[in-house]
């Protein structure tokens, strides 16, 4: 028969197809198959009894196959029959094998004729059969009967192009010879999925049921309808023969003897009939497997080198083990301790590119967060000054005063101060919440223990928040402070006898909480604060819509270019006198908005007054935001211009006047003290009491913990499904190993033929509902090769055919046409 060497791989593949399928990985392994096609009734079922000698399939009339039979054929020296569904259990009686399929089929399908896409597969062990796979696909309907729904066509043809779209599929089209050959729906399928004919064999039934003074002898010797790998004609049993239980050996005799006599037919005799058409399949399946054999062995070593580590870890873990679950545990205590440590710190190893995660989101609220949310607690300077003028005249009294009363400046000093309060739980509050999402990410990794998992959590959530109620005391104990005592000797503090001399400057612009740059800077101009795009989200469709532009901010102006080379640049927009303001987000927009506006209510941007700009994440507005901190534009109730926006009363007292400016330079300058103070301890409080303390914690302290709950055993039982996942990675890691080390000792001299050259197969039209298009010329069919013939002994096939098939089978799978389903009608 040749190709013994290769014959051994297929029982390994089926092997390996059965381990996967257990774990539901069958898919990740491209298995060769040679998929049946052919209407209802054509013989396909007959054909695959013949190979096996036995009846076993369904027999009935109309549709009988309504689930795909994957039929694995393996030679053995004893004949019995296994179902995947049923594992274990040896089906010696080939009547019972036909029960089996039939009370499989009616459990998803009914007993009224409705199909499943879902197969049932089928092994046979036998001494009469070749090793093969096929795969027995329901027959091409046209009309619905019974339960079947009106687009039941459809619904077989789809199914049946699941199958042999794949190019690893081998088409065996079988169309009965007493029909229409060109209308042939199996050879239209097909034609559809494999236009140059590389993986179609015609198969050719009930030559014996021809009219009189007919035969098939020029489509047998394919040179009237011309296939590119030819046919091959088979006679099977006819229905008197399977109701008087003939057996199909003696039908086997009455098929070569058929083929002997008949005159149109004893030429080609030799390359008739079911055994021919055995071994042929048998050849195609096998070489196919060795031409994909490099990609084959690639594929499985992958995915054992992807197994290699996880399949070890639980080879080593036993579940019975009190001293393995207890290293377990501590194996699993140290590497949640480390991957914590990795997200705050940072860590070369497996860097996310998509998303900041860990520390980097920490390290934005400390940096661009809390500095935007301490500008935005500052009073409007109306509301300021107006509390100023207050308190000293409440100070004064009945009085008038001569002198500025240093407790007013002590009164406003302590009330901002009082303000910082908000923001900095806030702040707390914005750590916590990363600080629990860091820890939940890593304690996810201990799924495969799921009371271990709920107990880490729950001690580490509880550990965070007793550290959280430490931080905020701490950070209200910082405010306290800064109220027990105002330093009006500080070295930063301007003081009384320097007021006249920041009046007289006053029209610099200055910001609370914003000290200047100290030494020599560059030209602010030349300054770049931050690069990105953003969108222009409001201008109006007429003026071309929203568009997304590449923007430039400086010290001094916000300027867009068309993209991001930087040559073509739309606009340049000062920064003098431009405020901020929150936007809110739109109910069917994803963007994230703020605006820049005049407050001297000048257009911004053209005839607009204010230009809202949008980005794609709340963390890329964050870092705008704080980036147009650094340049001077502020929120909208922060900036202040040099006259101090006015007065909010009219003033009838001028030294009233000098006195409440001189008490607002006074907390200006105080003010920026603190404000610096702050930002500066503010994360350093909560570095120390949080973030650092909880990482000590996860290290040192929480194996003595879980301990401590006595239930040491109980916490590492493993759930359902991770027992499960470890059954299969062990089962499939082993089967992988199995199958590498068969390949490794196959041989790949086996016989092969040459790929027959292209023929002419226009004759088969396209499955497709559209019209074919014709070019007005008769089409001229030449003719072709015969099919090829296969040798019953082995010998080493030529380099130059291995390379042509290599190169045929790498060519890209064709696409597969769909047809859309009719109307259901109404029924009334």
């Amino acid at each position: 028969m040749g190709n013994r060497g290769m014959e051994e791989l297929i029982p390994l593949v089926n092997r390996l197809q059965d381990a996967l399928s257990s774990v539901g990985e069958s898919a990740s392994l491209h298995l060769p198959q040679i998929a049946v096609v052919g209407g209802q009734s054509a013989g396909k079922s007959s054909v695959l009894e013949n190979f096996v000698g036995r009846d076993f399939l369904p027999r009935g009339s109309g549709i009988v196959t309504r689930r795909p039979l994957i039929l694995q054929l393996l030679n053995s020296n004893t004949e019995y029959g296994e179902f995947l569904h049923c594992k274990g259990k040896k089906f010696t009686d080939f009547d019972e094998i036909r029960k089996e399929i039939e009370t499989e089929t009616r459990k998803l399908t009914g007993s009224n004729k409705a199909i499943s896409p879902i197969p049932i597969n089928l092994r046979i062990y036998s001494p009469n059969v070749l090793n093969l796979t096929l795969v027995d696909l329901p027959g091409i309907t046209k009309v619905p009967v019974g339960d079947q729904p009106a687009d039941i066509e459809y619904q077989v043809r789809d199914m049946i192009m699941q199958y042999i779209c794949k190019e690893n599929c081998l088409i065996l089209a079988v169309t009965p010879a007493n029909t229409d050959l060109a209308n042939s729906d199996a050879l239209k399928l097909a034609k559809d999925v494999d236009p140059q004919g590389l993986r179609t064999i015609g198969v050719i039934t009930k030559l014996d049921l021809m009219d009189a003074g007919t035969n098939a002898r020029e489509i047998l010797e394919n040179r009237l309808l011309p296939l590119r790998r030819g046919y091959i004609g088979v006679v099977n049993r006819s229905q008197k023969d399977i109701d008087g239980k003939k057996d199909i050996q003696e039908a086997l005799e009455a098929e070569k003897k058929f083929f002997l006599s008949h005159l149109a037919y004893k030429h080609m005799a030799q390359t008739m009939g079911t055994p021919y058409l055995q071994r042929i399949l048998n050849q195609q399946l096998t070489n196919h497997i060795r031409d994909t054999l490099p990609a084959f062995r690639s594929h499985l070593q992958s995915q054992l080198l992807a197994l290699n580590k996880e399949a070890e870890e639980y080879g080593q873990f036993n579940p019975d083990d009190p001293a393995r679950r207890t290293k377990t545990l501590l194996k699993l205590v140290q590497r949640l301790a480390v991957d914590f440590e990795k997200l705050i710190e940072g860590s070369g190893d497996k860097v996310d590119t998509v998303n900041l995660s860990g520390g980097a989101r920490i390290n934005r609220i400390f940096h661009e967060r809390f500095p935007y949310e301490l500008v935005k607690i500052e009073s409007d300077e109306r509301k300021l000054r107006r509390e100023i003028n207050y308190a000293i005249r409440n100070i004064h009294g009945v009085r008038t005063g001569l002198f500025t009363p240093d407790m007013a400046f002590e009164a406003i000093v302590k009330k901002q101060i009082s303000r910082l309060q908000d923001p900095c739980t806030k702040f707390i509050d914005l750590v916590t919440q990363e600080l629990v999402t860091t820890t939940q990410q890593c304690i996810n990794k201990l799924s495969s223990f799921p009371k271990l998992r709920d107990e880490t959590e729950r001690i580490v959530t509880s550990e965070i928040r007793e550290h959280e109620s430490r931080c905020r005391d701490q950070v209200l104990l910082l405010i306290d402070i800064q109220l027990a005592y105002i330093n009006t000797k500080h070295e930063d503090f301007i003081g009384f006898t320097n007021v006249q001399q920041a009046y007289n400057q006053s029209n610099k612009k200055t910001v609370p909480g914003i000290t200047g740059n100290q030494g020599v800077a560059p030209p602010s101009s030349l300054i770049v604060i931050r690069k990105g795009w953003l969108t222009i989200s409001n201008i109006g469709i007429m003026k071309g819509g929203a568009r997304e532009y590449w923007f430039i901010l400086s010290a001094e102006s916000l300027s867009w270019f068309k993209d991001d080379e930087e040559k073509e640049k739309k606009y340049m927009l000062p920064l003098d006198n431009l405020k901020l303001r929150d936007v809110e987000k739109g109910f069917m927009s994803s963007k994230f908005v703020f605006a820049i506006f005049n407050t001297e209510l000048r257009n911004v941007y053209k005839d607009y007054k204010c230009l809202e700009l949008a980005c794609n994440s709340q963390e890329e507005l964050d870092s705008w935001k704080a980036s147009l901190l650094r340049a001077g534009v502020y929120p909208e109730r922060v900036a202040v211009d040099g006259q101090g926006n006015g007065t909010p009363e009219n003033f009838t007292d001028p030294q009233l006047e000098r006195q409440v400016e001189t008490i607002r330079n006074l907390v200006d300058s105080y003010m920026s003290i603190i404000y610096k103070t702050v930002r500066d301890l503010m994360p350093k409080t909560i570095m120390h009491l949080m973030i650092n303390s909880v990482k000590e914690f996860i290290s040192s302290e929480l194996l003595a913990q879980l301990y401590a709950l006595g239930e040491c055993s109980v916490l590492m039982d493993e759930s359902p499904e991770q027992q499960q996942h470890r059954v299969e990675v062990l089962s499939k890691h082993a089967a992988l190993k199995e199958a590498l080390a068969v390949i490794g000792e196959i041989s790949t001299s086996t016989c092969t033929t040459p790929l027959p050259p292209p023929v002419d197969s226009s004759w088969i039209q396209p499955s497709s509902l559209s019209p074919p298009k014709h070019s007005g010329r008769p089409v001229i069919r030449g003719h072709a090769p015969p099919a090829p013939r296969v040798p019953h002994t082995g010998h080493n096939a030529s380099p130059a055919g291995f390379q042509r098939l290599a190169v045929q089978h790498s060519r890209a799978p064709t696409s597969v046409p769909r047809r859309h389903p009719p109307a259901i009608p109404n029924v009334k």
